[in-house]
């Protein structure tokens, strides 16, 4: 029996996975069929097959899995082991706060960390509405950083942010995720590029999930295809318990499947009416909540 070898999934290739060993040689393996779905981020053990080619034999227990709607009603595994998400938002476009909130209830689901990233700050004119909800983030305890990318502004902070952390971006289109990578992985061309060379599996695209090392310390995930944060697999009542400023007044609801929205007897309302929770906050569950594949008409008392 071939040795087996300890090894990170940096990268799928057309027919297999790219796969870096403790000395930071990158080879391309094929997976056994029986393992299922293996992901970016994925811990593995693999065995040689062959000059730089081996073979993955197992997945190692994960820490954490990011799933993205596919086809079918069923989902797909996109990352594995990431430690948190940056939600990235900008003056421009105009910050879209409802896909914030499900990205944020998607990673705390998941036990994903999440950090708000505010980008552009070169451009914003401190509209009081926007201040207030980036503020709100803050205040129920989701770290919130400002950069630009433009000035560097910010970046000793975010790269700190980085360090011994597994991490991903996302968020809506022109906020400047790719200019957030770009600054941060300067030799991001040079990776893709070697990966790309690997023999035998086929070509990696620039759509396909791809992790980097950061220089400061830390390692990004990369996946330009990942636009939304799927909640195929959420209820209402799951949904309700993943807002974290949501969590103290789910349990003082008159009944436990109370659904918060004309439910008699409703705590989380009530908070909501006292202003002890975010009335926009609200509003936007109860948009995310028509989203759901799971919410029946008529389900609130």
């Amino acid at each position: 029996m071939s040795e087996r070898r300890q090894g990170l999934v940096v990268a799928h290739l057309g027919k297999g996975l790219a796969v870096e060993g403790p000395d930071g040689r990158v080879l391309a393996c094929h997976t056994l069929r029986q393992l299922g779905s293996v992901a970016v981020g994925d811990q593995v053990l693999w065995e040689p097959c062959g000059d730089d080619q081996g073979r993955v034999v197992a997945v190692l227990p994960r820490r954490s899995e990011l799933l993205r709607p596919a086809h079918g009603g069923k989902t797909r595994l996109v990352a594995a082991n990431l430690d948190q998400v940056l939600v990235v938002m900008a003056p421009e476009p105009e910050p879209d706060f409802l896909l914030a909130d499900q990205i944020l209830a998607v990673c705390e689901h998941r036990d994903i960390g999440a950090v708000l990233l505010f980008n552009k700050i070169d451009l914003f004119d401190g509209d009081a509405e926007v201040e207030s909800q980036l503020q709100g983030y803050a205040a129920i305890g989701y770290p919130l950083l400002r950069v630009s990318v433009k000035q560097g502004a910010g970046m000793s902070e975010l790269q700190a942010a980085l360090a011994g952390k597994t991490s991903m971006l996302a968020g809506q289109s022109g906020v400047g995720k790719s200019s957030i990578s770009r600054a941060l992985l300067p030799e991001h061309d040079i990776r893709v590029g070697h990966i790309s060379a690997l023999s035998g599996l086929g070509r990696h695209t620039t759509t396909a999930a791809t992790l980097y090392h950061l220089a400061a310390g830390g390692d990004l995930i990369d996946s330009p295809g990942v636009a939304v944060f799927g909640m195929a697999d959420m209820t209402p009542a799951i949904l309700a318990q993943n807002y974290r400023d949501f969590q103290p007044f789910l349990p003082r609801c008159r009944y436990n499947d109370c659904a918060h929205i004309k439910d008699q007897g409703c705590a989380l309302r009530e908070a909501v009416e006292k202003g002890e929770v975010s009335d926009s906050r609200y509003r936007r569950y109860l948009k995310l909540l028509e989203k759901l594949p799971n919410l029946r008409p008529g389900d609130s008392r």
